[in-house]
């Protein structure tokens, strides 16, 4: 259970309730300090590419964040260090974790921080055992901190173990039955060619006979997506405009009347390299998520947005938004919030845009809905070393 390994760290790192004390009686020395801690903290961050990469929301997201950090010095020192401590700092770390911080950069960040706090602890009380059992205090904790952080992190590692084991087992099954399931649905097709050719006279057995085909090319799509997701298929690089690309894709769906479309900077993006026809394939799967999620009436936003290393889409819809329990898993195959998905179109999202040395993320929309932004490279580079793989 989290609390057992909470309260087994804290014997471990030796803190108690002299600590705690300790701490608490240093929080009104430290408070004023707090907002020029978080500078210095995220000024160290925003050095690394890696981290600058992260934090694509700019100066307004690093403001916001700053703000957070100034509210977790607080409980830092204040408390109380119990099960809900444990928790919310776990679902920090999983944050840290979901946007994809690095773990060194992390540790790092966390020195900073303690470094801030020691020297904070040096400058503001008196020289004597007071002062050191207060350095100690603030050593204990941050070092609780850290625990937290390697447990989240590992625990995310194991996940990512599990998905590569259930990602490969699905590999298998998709490869040894796609073909063959083919083969048995050609032969449908051909015979349901041959009988609509006979049914001219029959109104009603034609209806059913198109209602035939229609589950088969339903069949069929599934089939093809499924085998996309397991083999390579090459990438037909050449200059693509998304703007292009995003009228392609509403082109080809069926959009329902009370979903309202707000076009916003798709004319102003710059030109990618990339597969016209695979992201035409992304946009569908999103748009069409974005279309069902915001109707029977609601709007969805397709914004277009440069940034330093390549261009991103926000696809925005006033919708429900996803749940937190589907969040962690939503691009894994066979994930899906629909009634009667099957939940191929995010997978399969996720697979393209790596391919392209991007990604696809989710975020939740301000005053409600979901957001999945895409974003890619300008040259063709991944943006890290698994957009490769």
């Amino acid at each position: 259970m989290p609390a057992t390994v909470f309260h087994e760290l804290q014997r471990y790192v030796r803190f108690g309730e002299e600590d705690a004390l300790r701490l608490r009686a240093f929080h009104p020395l430290a408070a004023p300090a707090f907002q020029s801690i978080a500078e210095t903290f995220y000024a160290r961050i925003l050095e690394h590419e890696e981290s600058t990469r992260v934090l694509q929301g700019g100066e307004s997201q690093v403001g916001r964040l700053k703000t957070t950090l100034v509210a977790w010095l607080g409980t830092l020192l204040l408390g109380p260090w119990d099960d809900a401590y444990w928790e919310h700092r776990k679902r920090i770390g999983q944050v840290h974790v979901r946007i994809g911080m690095p773990q060194h950069l992390m540790f790092g960040a966390m020195n900073v921080v303690r470094a801030e706090l020691d020297g904070l602890a040096v400058a503001s009380l008196p020289a004597g055992a007071g002062m050191e059992a207060t350095r100690g205090a603030l050593s204990k904790i941050l070092d609780l901190e850290l625990a937290i952080m390697l447990h989240t992190y590992r625990e995310d590692l194991l996940a990512q173990q599990a998905r590569v084991e259930r990602l490969s087992t699905f590999g298998q099954l998709v490869a040894s039955i796609g073909h063959d399931l083919r083969n048995p649905l050609g032969v449908i097709e051909t015979s349901l060619y041959i009988l609509r050719g006979r049914l001219a006279e029959d109104e009603r057995a034609r209806k059913h006979a198109d209602r035939i085909k229609e589950q088969l090319d339903i069949a069929n799509a599934i089939i093809t997506n499924l085998l996309d997701m397991v083999r390579n298929r090459p990438l037909q690089r050449e200059p693509v405009r998304l703007a292009e690309v995003v009228a392609a894709a509403r082109t080809g769906l069926r959009w329902p009347a009370g979903v309202a479309v707000e076009l916003v900077g798709l004319a102003e993006l710059p030109e990618i390299e990339g597969d016209a026809g695979q992201l035409r394939q992304v946009l569908v799967n999103l748009l069409e998520n974005a279309a069902f999620a915001a109707a029977p009436a609601g709007t969805v936003t397709i914004r277009g947005r440069p940034e330093p290393s390549g261009v991103a889409l926000d696809i925005e819809d006033t919708g429900p938004g996803v749940d937190p329990a589907t969040r962690r898993r939503l691009f894994e195959p066979l994930i899906t919030t629909k009634d009667h998905g099957i939940g191929l179109g995010l997978a399969l999202c996720k697979r393209i845009a790596e391919r392209h040395g991007g990604e696809v993320a989710y975020s939740e929309r301000e005053g409600g809905g979901a957001r999945f932004t895409l974003r890619l490279p300008t040259s063709g580079t991944p943006r890290s070393p698994c957009a490769a793989a």
